[in-house]
């Protein structure tokens, strides 16, 4: 056969951590005994490939020659995983082979899973292929149908869904042609809210609900303690509706860190994510891990809420891996067989009772724990970690009688704050913009922000230097502080941070103290 000798190339993309890198695959076919290598630092994903492209090419009507191929993947020192390699390899052995032309997959990417019958199937990380794609210049993506609609959030790329290998194989010899994929219509803001409480539907707790409008406005941490049954749940998981919609940007992070994690393959996220992993959850899936390394909860938590109930009950080496994404908004995982950095842009909204009874300081029932218990349980959260919440909120009984009287939700009193959180933002956004921060948030500000953007007033400058002082507040908590209470002066509209702002800030933070 004429192309023995030759090597044929195609090209795919390799996910690694949070971004992607351009994979070349070489196969050459030769003389010798029918056989299949593929080299280049594959998992066992990979090499199991050999059976699933051989079946598939054999079951599409198309020819296997009984020649010895090797495949080789490269650069070859990078490690490879997954079977979205499968569609590569099979469009490399049919150029080899002659059926197809090199110039007939010149500037393409392919990705996909075969089955042996030859049908695709949907991979994870597709929208990492996508950006791969755009990057390295190369112009068309031939990908899974069922991976298309996550796919088109990527711009700038012209997606090729297909099915099979043999309708690939007839597009490609101009037989049957596919035509791109379209875009969908963008999806409607109004539908992106969870199924979740409202704030009208918690009955009471103006504090909490005056906190919470605060954390999602600035996008700070909190932390609520009371008494069981008193309602602590059922405010964090009002959190997620009152934050604003994914903007463009943050809907592809979102939808992009999921597909990695195989959690949603098919479909584009439309809503800020909420994860509320177990206190038995390990600290690998936590944080992230494995080999290779992958997301964990706080990365699948990325421009959404991580919610921790009963925090203290979580083993402490858990809660201690959090200090560093909190601080840095992003998790760096180094394995023996690889390196990984992943966003970890959260809010963390926890909960917690003040004693292993619950009842320390509840006025109906009496608490059974001596002061050791109580001092011990409220010690499992460390120092530095709690210099990391912004805004700590005792949630206290509400009247049983009262529960009976209350009536429907009519979302008056969620829409009013949602209306007000959205103000706050637009100011913010409008505040850091001329900066290069991704973020848009108070909670994020830098020092230099603090200095040149976070006015604040002589009585306020006063009112927190006596606090400092008296508190022991540490820099980072003081400057928690001017951004809580930066948050609180956005939601009045008030250009400076005034004494009422730090007065309101610093009675969150002493709650903590």
């Amino acid at each position: 056969m004429s192309n023995v000798g030759k090597v044929a190339n195609t090209l795919t993309a390799a996910p690694i951590g949070y971004d992607g890198q351009l994979v070349e695959v070489e196969c050459d076919m030769k003389a010798g005994l029918p056989a299949l290598q593929i080299v280049g630092m594959g998992s066992k994903a990979i090499d199991e490939a050999k059976e699933r492209v051989r079946s598939a090419i054999a079951n599409s009507h198309l020819d296997f020659p009984a020649k010895k191929f090797v495949i080789n993947l490269a650069p070859a020192e990078l490690p490879k995983d997954g079977s979205h390699y499968d569609l590569a390899i099979a469009v490399a052995i049919l150029v080899s082979s002659g059926q197809i032309q090199q110039f007939e997959v010149k500037n393409a990417l392919f990705a996909g899973e075969l089955g042996l019958d030859g049908r695709l199937r949907p991979i994870r990380g597709i929208i990492s292929i996508a950006e791969t794609a755009r990057r390295s210049g190369h112009t068309t993506l031939y990908l899974p149908s069922q991976n298309a609609t996550q796919a088109e959030l990527v711009d700038g790329v012209t997606l090729i869904p297909i099915s099979s290998l043999k309708e690939l194989f007839l597009h490609l010899k101009q037989e049957v042609v596919i035509q791109p994929h379209q875009a969908t219509p963008n999806y409607d803001e109004q539908t992106t809210e969870h199924g979740e409480p409202f704030l009208d539907d918690v009955l009471g707790q103006e504090q909490a609900k005056r906190a919470l409008v605060i954390a999602a406005a600035g996008h700070h941490n909190i932390l609520l303690s009371g008494s069981p049954g008193a309602g602590k749940t059922m405010l964090a998981r009002v959190l997620p509706n009152l934050l604003p919609a994914l903007t463009p940007q943050e809907r592809i992070a979102v939808t992009k860190i999921h597909s990695l994690s195989g959690d949603s393959i098919q479909t584009a996220l439309t809503h800020r994510p909420f994860r509320a992993p177990h206190h038995t959850s390990s600290r690998i899936s936590l944080i992230g891990g494995g080999n290779p390394p992958k997301p964990g909860d706080i990365s699948l938590a990325h421009h959404g809420v991580l919610f921790l109930d009963e925090i203290p009950e979580y083993p402490r080496a858990t809660l201690e891996s959090l200090r560093q994404p909190l601080e840095d908004r992003q998790i760096s995982i180094s394995r023996a067989n690889g390196h990984a950095t992943y966003p970890a842009n959260f809010m963390l909204v926890a909960t917690m009772n003040p004693c292993p009874c619950g009842y320390y300081g509840d006025d109906k029932r009496e608490c059974t724990c001596t002061s050791t218990q109580t001092l011990k349980y409220q010690q499992r959260l460390s120092g530095p970690l709690m210099d990391r919440i912004d805004l700590v909120i005792q949630v206290g009984r509400i009247d049983n009688n009262a529960l009976t009287n209350h009536k429907v939700s009519d979302k008056s009193q969620h829409l009013d704050a949602k209306r007000r959180i959205q103000k706050a933002l637009e100011i913010q956004f409008d505040r850091y913009s001329s900066s290069k921060q991704v973020n848009i948030y108070n909670s994020a500000a830098v020092s230099k922000d603090i200095a040149k953007k976070l006015v604040l007033s002589e009585p306020a400058q006063e009112l927190l230097a006596k606090a400092s002082e008296q508190l022991g507040l540490s820099a980072r908590s003081y400057f928690k502080v001017v951004k809580v209470a930066r948050t609180i002066a956005d939601i009045e509209g008030s250009v400076e941070i005034k004494n009422h702002h730090a007065a309101e800030a610093l009675q969150y933070r002493f709650n903590a103290a």
